[in-house]
């Protein structure tokens, strides 16, 4: 059983910055990968990011190129997300997530999920 806990959603403009960050309990988070996700209001969880349990590989949707950054402390049990030069179609609830699969972008392959952190861009 792994819970995870998002923080450091907030109110930013255009242009801002932001860094998310996703602590799991438990003693086995180094060996899931890990995945952040996102959901505008009416529309689908959408895939942003993912990372490997050693952090050896790394993906992201195309509009997240460049602008964001996933990383992981496994020592601190915690995955972050960067995110730059924000925009305020980045504007949604953010989601960790953890799966054993590299399935990557497939929801359904991950287990388990945060309660979300709202990020609302201005513009």
């Amino acid at each position: 059983q792994v819970q995870l806990v998002e923080s450091g959603g907030g109110l930013v403009q255009a242009g801002g910055s932001l860094r998310l960050s996703c602590a799991a309990s438990g003693r086995t988070f180094s060996t899931y990968h890990m995945g952040w996700f996102r959901q505008a209001p009416g529309k689908e969880r959408d895939f942003v990011a993912f990372i490997s349990t050693s952090a050896s590989t790394t993906r992201y949707a195309d509009s997240m190129k460049g602008r964001f950054t996933i990383s992981r402390d496994n020592a601190k049990n915690t995955v972050y997300l960067q995110m730059n030069s924000l925009k305020p179609e980045d504007t949604a609830v953010y989601y960790c997530a953890a799966t054993r699969t590299m399935a990557i972008v497939v929801l359904s392959d991950y287990a388990y999920w945060g309660q979300g952190t709202q990020v609302t861009v201005s513009s």
